[in-house]
């Protein structure tokens, strides 16, 4: 009985172990694939039809509407040269709305200084959020969305910097079976340990999932991970499914969109532009805060994926790998783990210099202290994460659910707000209209080359 039970756990080890070091070949296949379609991506931008192009074709710029929600509290000394950049796109036919929560916030200010200096420019603002649902985000959008003119919406996070070709870029990358373009988040060079450490987030673990997952969604698998600081989408889509409001019971609103746009055929793609954070007011403890907060998210959206993602965490895989290792193949465990980071860090560093285009403003010294400091403490992120399902979003607090609704949680009942009526229950998640045929859902806007409208 001893020698049986000692030979199926000497079976099961065997397997165990085997199953790792496959796990293992097979995260770093991911890598190679990658950093191949991060190459093809950022360095070999493709081409896009000129606007002269489309004029002497006879046909018609569509026109795009930029919604920018802001919220200045702490006031962010680079909102002025964020919002400069989105009067100096270099696209014909756009207009951009302003949304702001609250009157008196001290960007308004801000925004008619440059609808002053801009004259020419299509923008208004609209003040005071609308309570459709507990999204903040999208009860500040949603009178802009409402007096939105244009059958395409670029959602812009207020502390993004654009460059003026990037806007003309994603609406090429609109084509008949695209209903996203989505814009992966990285930030400008920026001064400090802070804005190092967002630098080796976002141009690393995010960026080799981000590119992946897309890579994924390019072959028809319907991969899902939209990060929506910047992305472009067709009014359509949200038109029906009912509105943008449909999507305010979530606080991860932009998981819902690509949600909703795959499941009628419309599929999610990527620009060959990064969204440049350019946020002036920026903090380690910040930086952590706002990844404990899309962890808890993705918890409750897809929690056996985020469990998962742990295995996938350079430290946490290089420490099982090295055992197995040594249990199949008597190697030194320290030398095995010492060489799958060193690893590790290179193919982050080149993957880093791919999306910056570049190298970035720090050296490799500074690089490996920083990914080291980030690669430790994501693991007690992901731990906090388990514990806690309360998220901290600004000055508000929400009580997630799973399948991703949340829940107000009201901290201030004796001071409500007088620009907002009170949050209540979340409301019903986004309709799925079963009478609606494949054909209608899948109908498309003509683009003519993509920055065309028949």
């Amino acid at each position: 009985m001893v020698v049986l039970v000692w030979s199926l756990l000497s079976i099961f080890c065997d397997v165990l172990t085997i199953g790792i070091l496959i796990y293992w070949v097979g995260i770093w296949c991911l890598h190679l694939i990658v950093i191949i379609y991060g190459c093809r991506k950022f360095r070999r931008r493709t081409a896009i039809p000129s606007f002269e192009d489309v004029a002497e074709k006879g046909e018609a710029v569509v026109g795009v509407t930029v919604l920018k929600p802001l919220v200045s509290k702490p006031t962010d000394p680079n909102l002025m040269t964020n919002l400069e950049s989105y009067f100096n796109i270099a696209y014909p036919k756009y207009e951009v709305r302003f949304c702001i929560a609250e009157e008196g916030d001290p960007s308004i200010m801000v925004v008619k200084q440059l609808m002053s200096k801009y004259p020419n420019v299509e923008a208004s603002i609209h003040v005071g959020a609308v309570d459709v649902g507990v999204n903040p985000k999208i009860n500040n959008m949603y009178k802009g969305y409402q007096a939105a003119r244009y059958p395409l919406l670029l959602m812009s996070d207020a502390g993004i910097f654009t460059k003026p070709e990037v806007l003309t870029e994603m609406v090429s990358c609109l084509t008949d079976d695209v209903g996203i373009v989505m814009q992966l988040p990285f930030t400008t060079d920026r001064k400090g340990w802070a804005a190092s450490l967002e630098k080796v987030n976002f141009g690393g673990n995010m960026a080799r999932f981000s590119l992946f997952l897309n890579l994924l969604d390019l072959l028809k698998l319907k991969a899902n991970l939209c990060i929506g600081m910047s992305l472009l989408m067709r009014k359509h889509i949200f038109e029906h499914a009912g509105g943008i409001q449909a999507f305010s019971p979530y606080l991860a609103e932009d998981h819902f969109f690509a949600e909703y746009s795959q499941r009628f055929g419309w599929g999610v793609r990527m620009s060959a532009h990064p969204a440049l954070q350019n946020h002036g007011v920026y903090s380690v403890n910040g930086h952590f805060s706002r990844l404990t907060r899309w962890t808890k998210l993705r918890l409750k959206i897809a929690p056996l994926c985020t469990v998962l993602e742990l295995m996938t965490k350079c430290i946490f895989l290089g420490v099982t790998a090295s055992a197995a290792a040594a249990v199949q193949f008597q190697t030194d465990c320290l030398a095995f783990f010492l060489f799958h980071m060193l690893a590790w860090i290179l193919s982050d560093w080149m993957l880093l210099n791919i999306i910056q285009n570049g190298a970035p403003s720090f050296s490799k010294f500074e690089f490996a202290i920083a990914w080291l400091f980030h690669e430790f403490c994501v693991i007690f992120v992901h731990l906090k994460a388990l514990r806690d399902p309360i998220v901290d979003w600004r000055t508000t607090r929400f009580l997630l659910h799973w399948g991703g609704r949340a829940e107000k949680i009201d901290l201030s009942a004796s001071a409500p707000n007088n620009n907002t009526e009170k949050s209540t229950q979340p409301q019903a998640s986004y309709p799925v209209k079963s009478d609606h045929s494949n054909s209608e859902t899948t109908q498309k806007f003509p683009s003519g080359g993509n920055i065309s409208a028949k």
